[in-house]
């Protein structure tokens, strides 16, 4: 099954956003801290509405955990600094597609880490999408490739 990571996330609506996501299209979320407001559970169940007992929800207290507890899983990170635009890659169904945080990204010694940068190709002069928008482009994507099609 593909995850989702979120890096150090900014936004806490966003978190309760991706909660549903990855509830409703059957993925893993796995929050890598610190995040910039309190991981308060009440607060994340109440944004995520009924959502978070329908999905595998890891934290990871460092970045370090997040890297042991992969195990021999890809991580693909998605970000604007990539030169491979995302349809154009070939997804595996146990990926974990990386998202960086809202306001800063991920630093560099993530980028190089990662097996794989991915963009989503956009107009010029613009910065980026919502996170949740673009993971769910992407995941939309990556489970085309390897969930749906494999279904037919």
């Amino acid at each position: 099954m593909i995850d989702i990571a979120l890096y150090q996330p900014d936004i806490p609506q966003n978190l309760g956003a991706m909660i549903r996501l990855c509830a409703c299209m059957n993925t893993g979320l796995h929050i890598i801290e610190p995040t910039s407001f309190p991981l308060d559970e009440r607060k994340i169940r109440q944004s995520a509405m009924d959502y978070m007992d329908k999905l595998a929800f890891n934290r990871h207290s460092s970045w370090n955990k997040f890297m042991a507890a992969r195990g021999k899983r890809r991580i693909i990170l998605m970000t604007t600094k990539a030169a491979s635009p995302y349809p154009e890659f070939e997804f595996n169904k146990d990926d974990i597609l990386l998202a960086g945080s809202e306001g800063a990204g991920v630093p560099e010694n993530v980028h190089e880490a990662v097996d794989a940068r991915i963009v989503i190709p956009m107009k010029a002069g613009l910065r980026s999408l919502n996170i949740v928008n673009a993971t769910s482009m992407i995941l939309g994507e990556a489970l085309r490739q390897t969930e749906w099609s494999a279904s037919k």
